[in-house]
C-alpha cells in the first residue's frame, strides 16, 4: 500500500509540473536546445570542443567535491571559477568571433532582384573561373580564389603584399596570375562584384589545423582558415594534384569538376537568391 501511494504521489507531482508549464516555458526549451546545437556545430572538429569536454569534466568534480563536502578542493575551485568566465572569453575568442560575425552576416531582404546586367556578369564570372580552374587543373598550377560574400574582405585586401587589379574573370588572366613564376602567385585572387578586384593576399590560418589531413599543403588550410573568418567561398587548386577543392564555412570539399564548381559557385556567389527567384518567375510565366 505505502508503494502504491509513493507512486501516486510522484504521478501526482509529475501531473503537476505539466499542468504548470506555459508556452513561453517551452519557447525558452525549444530556444537553448537550438542555442546549445548550434554552439555545438560551430565547436565540431576545433579545439573548442576538446577545452569545452575539459569544463564538463572540471563540473563533474565541481559536484563531487560540494557532495562531500571537500572543503580545501572547494575553496580551490570556487577561486577558480571566480576568474573562468575571463578565462572562457580568452580561450574562445576566435570562436566567439565567427558566432558575432554569423549573426551580423544575418540576410535581410531587399526590394527587387538582380539587374538583368548583374545576372550577366555574374554568369561571367562563374563561367570564367570554372574555365580558368579547368585549364590550371590540367596544367597542374596552384591557386587559390576567395570569392567575397556577405562579409567584406577589406583587412585582406589593404595590406601592403596586394595588388588591386579590378579586371574581368577571364581564364587568362587567371592562368596569368598563378603562373608560377609570376610574382603573385603565392598569393591568393579575390573576386568582389564578380570582378577579380585583387591577387597577391594572404589568408589567415585554419584554427583546426590538427584535424586536416596531411596531404593538404599550405593553400588549402589558408582556404579552409579563410572559410573559417568569413562566409567566402575559397576555391583551391593543388599544385601536386591538380585536383580542385571547394571550402565554404571551415569545412573543404575537394575532387572537384568544372560542372561541380559551376553548381556550387551558382548556389552560393552573391546573388543566388535572386537568379533562383528570377527563374522560377519564367518557369510560371
Amino acid at each position: 500500500m505505502g508503494g502504491f501511494r509513493y507512486i501516486r504521489d510522484i504521478f501526482g507531482n509529475f501531473v503537476r509540473i505539466i499542468q504548470s508549464v506555459t508556452i513561453f516555458d517551452v519557447l525558452d526549451i525549444i530556444l537553448l536546445t537550438v542555442l546549445i546545437y548550434a554552439l555545438i556545430n560551430l565547436m565540431r572538429e576545433t579545439r573548442a570542443m576538446q577545452l569545452l569536454k575539459g569544463i564538463f569534466l572540471l563540473l563533474l568534480v565541481f559536484i563531487l567535491v560540494k557532495s562531500f563536502d571537500l572543503k580545501v578542493m572547494g575553496y580551490l575551485i570556487d577561486n577558480f571559477l571566480q576568474v573562468g568566465m575571463i578565462a572562457l572569453v580568452i580561450v574562445f575568442q576566435p570562436e566567439l568571433r565567427r558566432i558575432l560575425e554569423k549573426v551580423g552576416r544575418a540576410k535581410v531582404s531587399t526590394f527587387g532582384g538582380a539587374s538583368d546586367k548583374n545576372d550577366s556578369a555574374r554568369d561571367k564570372a562563374i563561367f570564367g573561373i570554372a574555365e580558368a580552374c579547368s585549364r590550371l587543373h590540367d596544367s597542374k598550377t596552384g591557386a587559390l580564389i576567395v570569392i567575397e560574400r556577405e562579409t567584406r574582405l577589406g583587412d585582406i585586401i589593404e595590406k601592403e603584399t596586394t595588388s588591386v587589379i579590378n579586371a574581368e574573370c577571364e581564364p587568362e588572366l587567371f592562368c596569368n596570375l598563378f603562373y608560377n613564376k609570376a610574382p603573385l602567385h603565392d598569393g591568393a585572387v579575390i573576386i568582389r562584384n564578380f570582378r577579380i578586384y585583387a591577387a597577391g593576399c594572404f589568408l589567415p590560418n585554419t584554427q583546426k589545423d590538427q584535424y586536416l589531413s596531411t596531404e593538404l599543403g599550405s593553400r588549402h588550410r589558408a582556404a579552409v582558415g579563410m572559410s573559417e573568418n568569413s562566409d567566402a567561398l575559397v576555391i583551391v587548386v593543388s599544385e601536386e594534384t591538380g585536383n580542385i577543392s571547394v571550402a565554404l564555412d571551415g569545412q573543404l570539399s575537394r575532387d572537384q569538376t568544372r560542372e561541380s564548381l559551376i553548381t556550387i559557385m551558382r548556389k552560393y556567389m552573391p546573388g543566388a537568391e535572386s537568379a533562383r527567384k528570377k527563374k522560377a518567375r519564367a518557369k510560371a510565366k
